[in-house]
Parts: C-alpha cells; structure tokens; sequence
C-alpha cells in the first residue's frame, strides 16, 4: 500500500542542495532589512496587524527599534496611525503591530522603517462595522505551497485579484530534506540532514525565511489582509497532537517529550513570520491560533486547528490511508479536542451572520479512494482528514441542522486537488437534504499524482455522489464572492508550475443560493 507521502507528493528528480537568489542565504545578504517582505492580517474593524521580519547580515544581538506608519494614500501625506516599537532577537526579529483605531471596512497603506531602510508599501483593509448587513466580500482560498514542486504562479494571480482578504489553510512550509528538480528550489538544509524533517527552531525560521523569500508570495502578502491557520507540514507531515508521524522509524521517531520540543520550534517559528494575532510563550509546545472573525452579519469566519489538539488517526495504518470502518468507530477520535469543539457550536450558535463559515484544514466530505494497487481491499479512505474521525462530523453535520445554523460553509486544502461538495448527516442517504456544502481547494504548488485524476472523475459519481466538482489535475486557488443573496466560487488555475509566470483561468464555477445547501453550476 502506498504511503500518504508517495500518493500526495509523487516522485522527484534528486538534486543537489544549492542556495541561490531567492533563498534564506540571498535574505540573510540582502543591503535591505525587508527582504523578507511585509505583510498584514487577522483583519477587526477598527485593527489589522502589521508584520515583518528583520534579516540581515551582522544585526546585533539585541533589540532593534522599527518605525511603522499606517496611511489613508501609498505616499502617507495623510499617516493616521504611527509608532515605534522593538524587533527582538529571541522572536527573530519578526515584529508584529496592531494599530488600533482604524475605520472599519477601510483601505490603508503601510510601511515600517529600521535600520535607515524603508520597507515595501502594503496595503492592507479592516473589517466592516459589526452591524453592516449586506455588502460584498471577495477572498481567496490558497493552501499547500511545497517550494521544491514548483514555483508559484498562482500567485501573482491571487494579487491581481480584487480582494477583500486571503485565507490560508495550512502547510505554508514543507519540511523535507533539499530534493527539487529546480535548481533554484532546494529547501534550506537543516542542521540534521538525512531525517527528511525539521527539528529546531534555527530549522523552521531557516525554512519559513525561504519561503518568505519568493518574489509571488510576497507581491500576495503585501496587496491583501491573510487570515492564517497551520496544518500539519509547518510542523510535520500528519502529526496528531504529540505523537509523531507514524511512518518514522529509527532517528526519525520521537518520543512525546521530544515531539513537544520539536513542536514548541515549530510554532514559535511560525508566530515568528505570520500576521497573526496570537499569545507567543517562547518554548511552549502549546499556541492557540483558533480564532474567529466577522465581516459585518455578512459572514462569520471560524477559523479551526485541527493538529494540535486531535486524537492520534485510528488503525495504525501506513500513511493513514486504510479501512473506512477504522474511522466510523473512532467513537473517542477528534480533531478539535472538546474546548474547540465547545467553542465552534457556540460560535455558530450565536451568529449573527448570514453565512457561517468554518475554515479549517482538511476535507470534511466522505470520500471513498479506490485501492491504487487495484488489491483488497477495493475502498479506502483517507484517515488523516475528517473520515478518520466519522462519528465527530456526524456529530457536527447534525448540530447545524439541529441548531438552525444559518447558510454553513465548509473550507478545506489539505489534499492538492479541488472538491466541491454537498454534506449530508448521513452520506448513505443522497435522498437526505443537504446540511452544509464544503469547498476544497487545490493547492498553490503541492503535487497530486495524475494518475489518480481520471479514476476518481470516473468513480465519483458512484463512489461519492455528494461531490459536485472534482479536479486533481490542475494547481491554484479558489475565489469566493459573497453577498447576501448566493455565494460564488471559482476555480482559479494555472497551466503549468515550471514557470515562475502563467496566466490564471477560470476552469470552474459554482453558485450557492442563501437558504439553500446546494451547488449550482454558474
């Protein structure tokens, strides 16, 4: 049986471990402060946090004083908010600001100034006010963003879009060894090579700089707001909670104790480079990042982590790919943990808003994998995502029809291929009405192996009626317009990941009507 990481990340050209421009070492020479770049997000109506990150050679082991400004034009003749404040190097330099007092629903620029250096200008944009019923709002879904598969295209597509935010759901870093057919994207080599994974905090901010780097991720950070959220590759590939990924053996494998060590690296590392609004402990294993955000009554955001607090996937088997019965009788199994879970119901309960949104990282849909080494048995499932853990979607599926929930939409990437689908409580029942539709989208860069495109397209009609749209051919984004009457999303992709620069198109698009759980070709 194939592992998780042979199906998803399919095969590469070995290549040596070479450092060029664009890289962490091309940052760390930069005559620029900011070569990392800027960036904003977890946008509130009167705040947006501002970030960046100091690099480069020879910065004193001390704090570094950063001016920041906050403008209503990109030449700030009209600054309205301004200050100063500290890049300290037991936080890598990174600097995050949240400049309270802005306007709600509200474009801005901003720029940060130290070491005699300006930074780029971004721009960012504040929530509406809490009470606007109504509006617009256009964002971007983008998620699984492997540097060594490609460049990233999609991208640039994603800044030229007319946006009001972007969502990130998980894996912005990957943590393997150098090993890309591209010479000029072999990832950072950590301090262990040979383990294929990170390990220390000096690993993780060596690999999140390099991926900072990239000119296209960059251009995307400094137009839009982000709304981040990790899944398991910032930290390693389908870890649950302290336990390692069960396909470690030897060095690999880690105990608990030493996970958690590997783990509090991993997510300071990541506090470290995103525009998050979060309570850093340096050293602490634990972060929470589950958090929640409204756009006027138009939407409400639920934005969920799925790894920190999850039950271990049932079966024990390879790569988490094994028998569907393993995840219908994880009956203990979660992949929020009960505060979480607690705490999305009564998020949901209370909305105000017309469409309820939970932005998570995997697939919440039931889908059923024909074996690819055509053997026994013939169906598998993918129990790293929600169909290892059955009896919690069920659970939730019910609620929100239970409960009323007004309009619920779920997000997902995890799985480099797009999906659109209709939930049901009872996935056997297609007579049953729909309670939800989730929108998977497909990834910035991360392989799907071709192979599996056509079986599934074949199959799903039979195998998983519930999905609607299935492509696993193609990389990109989804873009999503809202208003009060439908919700819109587009499949936005590209041709190629050879290039740093193709077009995006539109290869797909579907509607939603308020009210009503149910996809419709646009």
């Amino acid at each position: 049986m194939l592992t998780r990481r042979q199906v998803i990340t399919g095969a590469a050209v070995t290549a040596g471990a070479v450092l060029l421009p664009g890289t962490d070492a091309s940052a760390h020479t930069s005559s620029t402060p900011f070569a990392l770049g800027i960036a904003s997000g977890d946008p509130l109506p009167d705040s947006v946090i501002l970030w960046t990150r100091l690099m480069k050679a020879g910065l004193p082991n001390k704090p570094i004083e950063v001016e920041w400004q906050v403008a209503l034009d990109e030449r700030f003749r009209k600054v309205v908010r301004d200050g100063r404040t500290w890049a300290r190097p037991e936080l890598g330099y990174s600097v995050h600001v949240d400049p309270c007092g802005l306007q709600p629903g509200r474009e801005y620029c901003y720029r940060f100034k130290a070491l005699g250096s300006l930074s780029p200008v971004g721009r960012t944009k504040t929530s509406p006010a809490p009470w606007q019923d109504g509006g617009r709002l256009a964002f971007a879904i983008v998620n699984c963003q492997d540097l060594q598969n490609g460049y990233w295209p999609a991208y640039n597509g994603v800044a030229a879009e007319d946006l009001d935010v972007v969502l990130h759901l998980g894996d912005y870093i990957y943590e393997y060894d150098p090993h890309s057919r591209f010479a000029d994207r072999n990832h950072t080599t950590p301090q262990t090579p040979g383990l294929d994974q990170l390990v220390t905090l000096a690993d993780y901010r060596a690999r999140h700089a390099q991926y900072k780097s990239d000119p296209a991720l960059q251009a995307a950070h400094a137009k839009f707001p982000w709304i981040v959220t990790w899944d398991d590759h910032e930290t390693e590939n389908n870890y649950a909670s302290l336990v390692d990924e069960i396909d470690d053996t030897g060095a690999q494998r880690q105990t608990p104790a030493e996970f958690a060590r590997q783990r509090a690296a991993a997510y300071q590392a990541y506090y470290e480079h995103m525009p998050i609004r979060a309570n850093l402990k340096p050293g602490s294993a634990d972060l929470r990042i589950f958090r929640r955000f409204d756009f006027g009554r138009l939407a409400r955001f639920n934005v969920l982590d799925t790894r920190q607090y999850r039950t271990d996937q049932p079966g024990g088997f390879p790569g988490d790919f094994g028998l569907p019965q393993a995840g219908t009788a994880n009956v203990t199994g979660t992949l929020t943990g009960e505060d979480q879970e607690r705490w999305l119901r009564d998020g949901l309960d209370r909305s105000p808003a017309r469409w309820n949104v939970v932005a998570q990282q995997v697939m919440m849909s039931r889908i059923k994998l024909p074996n690819p080494t055509g053997g026994v048995p013939a169906i598998l499932a993918n129990l790293d995502q929600w169909d290892g853990y059955a009896p919690q979607r069920t659970r939730l599926l019910q609620h929100l029809t239970d409960a009323k929930v007004r309009n619920p939409v779920i997000l997902a990437g995890d799985i480099h291929s797009t999906w659109l689908s209709e939930l049901r409580v009872d996935f056997d029942k297609p007579e049953q009405a729909p309670v939800a539709v989730e929108f998977t989208a497909t990834s910035i860069s991360s392989d799907f192996p071709i192979a599996f495109d056509a079986p599934l397209k074949a199959l799903n009609p039979t195998l998983n009626p519930h999905v609607r749209y299935f492509d696993g051919s193609r990389r990109g984004y989804l873009r999503c317009v809202v208003d009060r009457r439908e919700w819109r999303t587009d499949a936005r992709t590209v041709d190629t990941i050879e290039v740093r620069d193709t077009p995006v198109t539109t290869t797909a698009s579907y509607v939603v009507e308020s009210g009503r759980s149910v996809l419709h070709t646009a």
